[in-house]
């Protein structure tokens, strides 16, 4: 089998049937669990989290917080130069080394859970590193996209990108069920005891049992070394795509060398933003952090981009001259931001609404929050919705290739209007109860609708992307686009752990539902109205 191939052309029929498609269904089918075991390791501290606060590591609410933010702050930027990575060293070399990179952060997490005492600047490092996950998304889809025919682009990159999601359920069913015994022995470490009550998908678990916390890491590498090996023997390089590939090892330099520019500019952002009880210097605001982090890393990727990366950046900078490239990035953080967003901020706001009973004093005029005995587990419900996400977003790229992209969004983008301000509703009305566990259902379906009505939308939007722009520009604006909605991950639980904080969490789905709105508006003046450049449909 042919590493590299040096004719590649799917519009045309003949080639489609005779040779391109089985090529391209063997990239894809490779590329798929690569993708999802990318999702689970970027995702897991959602999930890591919660168990920590349950066995008494001896870190505050906040700075579990920070370490899902950390993780999901560190996909989002990592994924800037990997939505550039299939043009400047090929679609095999990019899957492959990113693949066997995520080796790092499971095997690190794996050794520092079985120690209470380890400093949270090691989780934090490791949260940063499991970014790595988050970024192979933009290099992932970049790549399949130059695969398929224009005819085929929502079929194939919802398969991808709905089944690469599936990476979040299946983090989030896994490692509470690994925690349950110690099925890797001695080399994984010796169990803790629960302090506090825990679960997983089939029910609580009692504060004493004990617990391998440790597999959370271990769990991925079972899969990730037999997946780096398929995408080594079993991938392609296409040179008409990527021309400028200069060999194997010249293609790793270029992928670690902006990896390590985007690591560096996440670095120094997070220690501006972060408060000084989590190591930072608390001197930046997020909506100024955010942007810095964007802007510099475009800004160092451009100044230190060596040999002919520096050309093949340049080239692919052109996107950022199209205004489309930027209502695409707005449209694609309503779905893609919020679906991901949520699966990292959700499990913890179970947590923290539902797991204490919430008891106003009527002479003060205080609130205290009180252990709930009747508490649900974040582990038992949490992957619900990211699961129901992951497997409708399929359907809105088929529905979309039939229909047209636009109008799918149009009409998810206003369900999740209404969903949010229920859910804000709820959340208000459960933070305030000495009984938050009769609001738990309601909670859980409205988010349940969110995570459905994001999954269609993500799987639309990306549809529409293959309409709007040609094979060059597809691939880098598809990488930016879920490179921009990626900071969902950081966003969404940092808003809503500022709004807990404040004892105001419906403030945080009020914001996001007006933001979709915005949206919504943007969705129609640039794709539905009658006198639109580019109508769709």
């Amino acid at each position: 089998m042919a590493v590299h191939i040096e004719k590649w052309d799917v519009e045309d029929h003949d080639f489609w049937e005779n040779e391109g498609r089985a090529i391209a269904n063997r990239n894809l089918w490779i590329s798929i669990p690569s993708l999802l075991l990318g999702f689970a390791i970027w995702m897991m501290w959602g999930i890591i989290t919660v168990q920590m606060l349950n066995l008494g590591f001896p870190f505050s609410q906040e700075d579990m917080f920070s370490l899902t933010a950390i993780a999901g702050l560190s996909g989002a930027t990592l994924r800037i130069p990997s939505s550039f990575f299939i043009r400047i060293a090929g679609g095999r070399n990019s899957i492959f080394l990113t693949t066997a990179l995520l080796m790092l952060p499971a095997i690190g997490t794996g050794i520092a859970l079985q120690d209470k005492s380890t400093p949270l600047w090691v989780f934090q490092l490791l949260a940063l590193l499991s970014g790595i996950g988050g970024g192979n998304f933009a290099c992932s889809m970049s790549n399949i996209s130059t695969f398929f025919p224009r005819r085929q682009q929502g079929t194939a990159l919802g398969l991808n990108a709905g089944l690469g999601n599936f990476g979040v359920t299946t983090m989030q069913i896994l490692i509470p069920l690994v925690m349950t015994a110690g099925v890797f022995g001695a080399l994984a470490g010796a169990p803790m005891e629960l302090v506090k009550d825990s679960g997983w998908i089939l029910g609580k678990i009692a504060a004493g049992t004990p617990t391998w916390v440790q597999n959370a890491g271990w769990v991925w590498m079972v899969a990730l070394v037999p997946l780096a090996f398929l995408g080594w023997f079993g991938m392609n390089n296409l040179l008409p795509i990527s021309p400028g590939i200069g060999g194997t090892l010249p293609a790793f330099i270029k992928i670690l060398w902006l990896y390590g520019l985007a690591f560096a500019t996440a670095g120094v952002g997070l220690y501006l933003y972060l408060p000084a009880a989590a190591g930072g210097l608390g001197l930046l605001n997020m909506w100024v952090a955010l942007p810095l982090i964007m802007v510099g890393t475009l800004f160092v990727m451009r100044l230190f981009a060596i040999g002919e990366m520096k050309a093949g950046i340049q080239k692919q900078f052109g996107i950022f001259s199209n205004k489309h490239t930027w209502s695409m990035t707005a449209l694609y953080v309503v779905t893609f931001g919020s679906f991901i967003g949520f699966s990292a901020a959700v499990p913890l706001s179970i947590t923290v609404i539902f797991g204490d009973q919430h008891i106003l004093d009527p002479v003060t005029q205080t609130w205290t929050h009180v252990k709930n005995p009747n508490a649900p587990s974040a582990l038992t419900y949490a992957w619900i919705g990211p699961f129901v996400g992951a497997l409708v977003r399929p359907i809105g790229g088929w529905i979309s290739d039939k229909v047209g992209g636009s109008i799918v969004t149009q009409i998810i983008s206003a369900v999740m209007v209404g969903a949010s301000v229920y859910a804000g509703w709820i959340m208000m009305q459960a933070y305030h109860s000495a009984t938050p566990e009769a609001y738990f259902t309601p909670f859980l379906l409205t988010f349940v609708l969110v995570f459905a009505a994001s999954g269609i939308g993500n799987g639309s939007t990306f549809r529409t992307v293959g309409v709007i722009f040609d094979r060059t520009q597809a691939g880098p604006v598809l990488g930016w686009t879920s490179a921009v909605a990626a900071y969902g991950s950081f966003i969404a639980p940092e808003v809503i752990k500022g709004q807990l904080k404040a004892g105001t969490p419906e403030n945080a789905m009020y914001g996001f539902a007006i933001f979709y709105a915005l949206c919504l508006v943007l969705n129609w003046w640039f794709y539905l109205r009658p006198a639109s450049e580019i109508r769709n449909p």
